[in-house]
């Protein structure tokens, strides 16, 4: 076994003697335990997961579904760039939720605004879904459809090439349809990319660089 329990472990006694949990000699990717919790992955504010080391191509066509849950008005929920301007890029800004892409010719958003300022970012479960269909893109937050147009329709392939960052990316990584810095603060679930008949959930605990992020486990409430 070469990853890590997802688990809570406490009052543990080796030798009739009970080891001293708030005071460890070292400690890595160890979070509290919650007493009310939900299944889901912890984002603490302060880095990133990353997924596909290898690179994740978006190429035509791309379809994104994530549940969230923050008290942030702010924060990056996920971005696939290239090393040119191929990208694209998931994010809450003042509370609304845009999604970016960029096929090469140009960034186009589309962007859900709530009714209430604070309406997505009041704690409590939201689900979204981001489609790109070659240049045509469209969001879907809680049902409600927002499309946009794309004036640049001969362009319809994002050649991306760079991992999959969730919740935030490294200072030294370029994203190019992000336009925040601000880490995530706040519990992700369920995230499925989809290409074609493909579909593949990813399991934040496989994430070859987490930092900040406590995956199976989100506190019943804000902390």
């Amino acid at each position: 076994v070469t990853h890590s329990i997802p688990a809570c472990i406490g009052n543990m006694t080796i030798n009739s003697k009970q080891l001293d949990n708030e005071s460890p000699v070292s400690i890595f990717a160890v979070n509290r335990c919650y007493e009310t919790v939900q299944d889901g992955t912890f984002f603490d504010g302060s880095g990133f997961a990353a997924l596909v080391r290898e690179g994740y191509k978006v190429r035509s066509d791309v379809n994104i579904t994530l549940e969230f849950r923050t008290t942030a008005a702010h924060g990056v929920l996920l971005g696939v760039s290239s090393a040119k301007v191929d990208a694209i890029g998931l994010e809450i800004v003042h509370g609304k939720v845009l999604f970016h892409v960029n096929n090469g010719a140009g960034r186009i958003t589309a962007a859900y605004e709530p009714r209430g300022t604070n309406s997505l970012c009041d704690g409590k479960w939201h689900k979204l879904q981001a489609n790109k269909s070659k240049h045509h893109i469209s969001l879907i937050i809680d049902g409600n459809l927002v499309h946009t147009d794309n004036p640049h329709i001969q362009s319809t392939s994002a050649d991306t090439n760079n991992p999959i960052y969730v919740g935030g990316y490294p200072a030294d990584v370029k994203q190019n349809c992000l336009t925040s810095k601000s880490s995530f603060h706040g519990c992700l679930r369920n995230l499925v990319l989809t290409k074609g008949q493909h579909t593949e959930l990813f399991d934040f605990s496989r994430a070859f660089d987490l930092r900040g992020v406590f995956p199976h486990s989100c506190p019943g409430a804000e902390h």
